[in-house]
């Protein structure tokens, strides 16, 4: 193997996007991460007859898989719970679909997880592009264009993961039906819900495989409480291909997470609080500043500005040794030349961040 790159016999057997977010990405002002900041346990008051450490359900606990269903409006039968988060439900989810040798279609710019575990997993991942001039459009039918006979699988994220783009759910359907398969990452959807309704581009009926989890918009990372919801043979095969994985999620955390579901309106609230001053923040010191090209959307947690000179290495150097702050180099996501800043964090702490983020992009000018 390469250890440098992190490639085996053609297959990608690591993320350095998970590399740089445990080990590199920490700062004074830590504007990299894309989640809403972490709750305390206090924030969901769970009971001491929550913390229950084992049980014997088999294949997610019951009320757990309920909860979600009936949340969502599908039969429970839909619904995977394999624990790990969002991240561990995309893979189950992609490795129950792909076989070695299949294409995948994965959305560019995009989530670097995504395309390394396809490639872990043996596919052939090719890129689709969201383009900037359409705001980052989920563009249904310029990427049927890009499903060929290999195809096997289309991947996207909603909200879109860098830039925070909302996908038409037109544009959702349509992809869906040209895709032999299309799984689609809602974390970020879960921060839209207006008056705490829910709704999901997944049907029972169809090949659209929905994950998604409490810990982007929730602030809930601890709990690692990610689902699937799936067609029902589909789901049969993720929760049996999971006895070779997770083998099953730890108990005290399911309990855990179904406390919090209970508690979303205030965990809710609690996010508006931090994502909604942080975005008029954003909007007054770097909204406008010449130095960036970009789109502010006003959903989701994270903005993806593109720098007009210099790359996004450069600059996350220069900004993490002279000014203490830290933001998403955009290599991770396929574009250099672009940053990621998250939104999620104490509205205290995000706006000296920023702050330091413009000081940091005149020195960047003036070092031209």
């Amino acid at each position: 193997m390469d250890e440098v790159s992190g490639v085996r016999d053609g297959r990608v057997v690591a993320s350095d996007y998970m590399h740089f977010a445990k080990l590199r990405a920490a700062a004074k002002f830590n504007l990299a991460s894309s989640g809403v900041a972490d709750c305390a346990l206090a924030d969901i008051a769970p009971e001491a007859a929550d913390l229950v450490l084992h049980d014997s359900a088999g294949y997610g606990w019951p009320p757990l898989v309920e909860t979600i269903a009936e949340r969502f409006a599908v039969d429970p039968a839909c619904v995977v719970v394999p624990g790990g988060g969002c991240s561990f439900a995309n893979h189950l989810a992609m490795a129950a679909i792909v076989n070695p040798g299949d294409e995948a279609l994965v959305e560019s710019p995009g989530y670097e997880l995504l395309a390394s575990t396809l490639s872990y997993l043996g596919a052939r991942v090719r890129a689709f592009e969201r383009d900037p001039a359409t705001g980052w459009w989920l563009d249904a039918a310029a990427t049927a264009q890009r499903i060929g006979p290999a195809t096997r699988l289309v991947v996207a994220t909603n909200l879109h993961n860098p830039t925070g783009a909302r996908a038409e759910a037109s544009e959702i359907s349509a992809l869906a039906q040209a895709a032999p398969h299309f799984v689609i990452d809602e974390a970020y959807l879960e921060l839209t819900f207006e008056g705490g309704r829910p709704h999901t581009a997944f049907t029972e009926e169809g090949d659209i495989v929905v994950t998604s989890s409490l810990t982007k918009a929730y602030g809930l990372s601890g709990l690692r409480c990610g689902w699937i919801l799936a067609p029902r043979p589909l789901a049969e095969r993720m929760r049996r291909l999971n006895d070779l994985f997770g083998v099953k999620a730890p108990h005290i955390a399911e309990r855990l997470a179904v406390v919090a579901f209970g508690r979303l309106p205030a965990l809710r609230a609690r996010a508006s609080a931090l994502i909604e001053p942080n975005r008029a923040a954003y909007r007054e010191i770097l909204g406008g500043h010449p130095a960036l090209d970009q789109q502010v959307f006003d959903d989701g947690t994270t903005v993806f500005p593109r720098l007009r000179r210099g790359d996004g290495d450069g600059f996350f150097r220069l900004l993490t040794e002279t000014f203490e702050t830290s933001v998403g180099p955009g290599r991770y996501f396929g574009r250099p030349d672009h940053i990621r800043i998250g939104l999620g964090g104490d509205p205290l702490a995000t706006r000296e961040g920023l702050t330091r983020i413009a000081e940091a992009l005149q020195a960047w000018e003036i070092g031209g």
